[in-house]
């Protein structure tokens, strides 16, 4: 059997330097501020290092869906982060984002997301079943790490 998947690629324009972007894309500790993720545990603590997993849970709180994050790829030189995660029902995402400089008060960020299924019909039913949340999941988290960084650095750079 092969294998089921499904990919989404958001793009955004983001008002603020790399460096903003990056330190919230870099800091799994803080990623339950803007992202639709409650961070229970990052291990280990301290700086993004390749290898620090976070776990998590996403969804309504009276559901604790288990997730689990883990960088597998730092690259700050080209703004390249890789992301293995795990959800419930066995599906599992692999995040390969770039973030961009375009000048000193800009970057653009791309988010590829390639989801896997579980083999056989189980698989097709969850890819199914999502198949509206597999699209607007990540544009709505490229969306939540815009805000977020265009709010941490705007009121820093709008003199009074």
């Amino acid at each position: 059997m092969t294998k089921i998947t499904h990919s989404a690629c958001p793009t955004q324009i983001v008002e603020a330097p790399f460096e903003t972007v990056w330190q919230l894309l870099t800091d799994f500790s803080g990623w339950g501020n803007f992202y639709d993720v409650r961070v229970n545990r990052v291990e280990p603590a301290g700086p993004a290092a390749d290898g620090q997993t976070m776990f998590g849970e996403s969804g309504p709180r009276w559901l604790h869906l288990k997730v689990q994050f883990q960088f597998t790829n730092i690259d700050e030189a080209h703004g390249k982060l890789e992301i293995q995660v795990r959800m419930p029902l066995g599906i599992k995402v692999h995040e390969d984002l770039d973030c961009l400089r375009i000048d000193e008060r800009r970057c653009r960020v791309n988010y590829h997301c390639n989801f896997t299924f579980p083999i056989g019909l189980r698989g097709r039913l969850l890819r199914f079943l999502l198949r509206r949340e597999l699209d607007v999941g990540p544009a709505d988290s490229i969306a939540r790490l815009k805000r977020a960084a265009e709010r941490d650095f705007l009121p820093k750079s709008t003199p009074m």
